[in-house]
């Protein structure tokens, strides 16, 4: 048995499925595990959910920034627009199926994996962790966020929880403020201002950051310990690097023409495919 962590999907369908080719990936016992952004951008969306759906018994997933705006232009919260790709999703007769079945997925995961190295602890999120955060602060917020998606009353949800601001925890007032910024934290985190805001408006590399401007993953991180190994996806100006030993960028940009990766958490042995047209 395997466990492998993928990339940002985000509709690369057949690329997807030369990277689970070139793993050898078998559905009796190994494990993939996707970062969130599995729509949108690409050409295929649909075929990557209901793939995915197909093998959901295999699959650890947690949600990204994509997905959560896949389900509420589904639930008519926002509206589609211009560079959206996924109205092959919206016009399926399995959509609500499987948009349900994305509102039942969870925006963090953890699980302790015997590796050549000892056991560690995984902790996957779409875009971070905040540093100020503890793993049982993770636990908490994020399971709150995934129990006001998959509540009945969604929608309500959905209409208050996108936005740049607050961008502070002292900024805060209202619960529905504190569940936005806590969203934003898992799913569209990069840089963070010297002031301890987050900055959701700059996407690029490190090196041509604004002077103010520093990655979250730069930061002492509260959850992390000698046995931990952070896993986000999100960013694909990264190109897979931090520079951290236990912290891994999976999204190698595979949508905007780069490629699709995949490591193997029991060695870290990497695997990727090229974008194919």
């Amino acid at each position: 048995m395997s466990n492998y962590a993928i990339g940002d999907l985000q509709g690369c369908y057949e690329e997807l499925q030369q990277l689970l080719t070139r793993i050898d990936f078998d559905k009796k016992k190994d494990v993939l595990w996707f970062c969130g952004d599995l729509v949108n951008r690409g050409s295929d969306s649909l075929n990557c959910l209901l793939y995915l759906h197909s093998i959901k018994d295999n699959c650890r997933i947690v949600l990204g920034n994509h997905d959560l705006h896949l389900i509420a232009v589904s639930d008519s919260i926002r509206k589609i627009n211009e560079k959206d790709t996924f109205q092959d999703v919206l016009e399926s007769p399995k959509r609500k199926i499987l948009i349900e079945w994305l509102k039942s997925q969870p925006l963090h995961s953890i699980e302790r994996i015997n590796t050549n190295k000892g056991v560690k602890e995984y902790v996957m999120t779409h875009a971070g962790i905040p540093p100020h955060w503890s793993k049982d602060d993770l636990i908490r917020n994020s399971h709150k966020l995934g129990q006001s998606l998959q509540n009945e009353n969604s929608s309500y949800f959905l209409n208050y929880v996108f936005g740049n601001e607050p961008n502070h925890p002292d900024k805060c007032v209202t619960t529905e403020e504190k569940m936005r910024l806590n969203l934003n934290y898992l799913t569209r985190m990069r840089f963070y201002n010297s002031d301890g805001s987050i900055d959701l408006k700059y996407k690029g590399k490190i090196e041509t950051a604004p002077s103010n401007l520093k990655p979250w993953f730069e930061y002492k991180l509260k959850i992390l310990n000698e046995n931990t190994h952070l896993l986000f996806g999100h960013w694909a100006a990264l190109d897979g690097f931090t520079g951290k030993e236990n912290i891994t960028a999976l999204d190698t940009g595979c949508a905007w023409g780069n490629k699709l990766t995949a490591m193997r958490l029991e060695d870290l042995s990497m695997f990727s495919c090229d974008k194919l047209n």
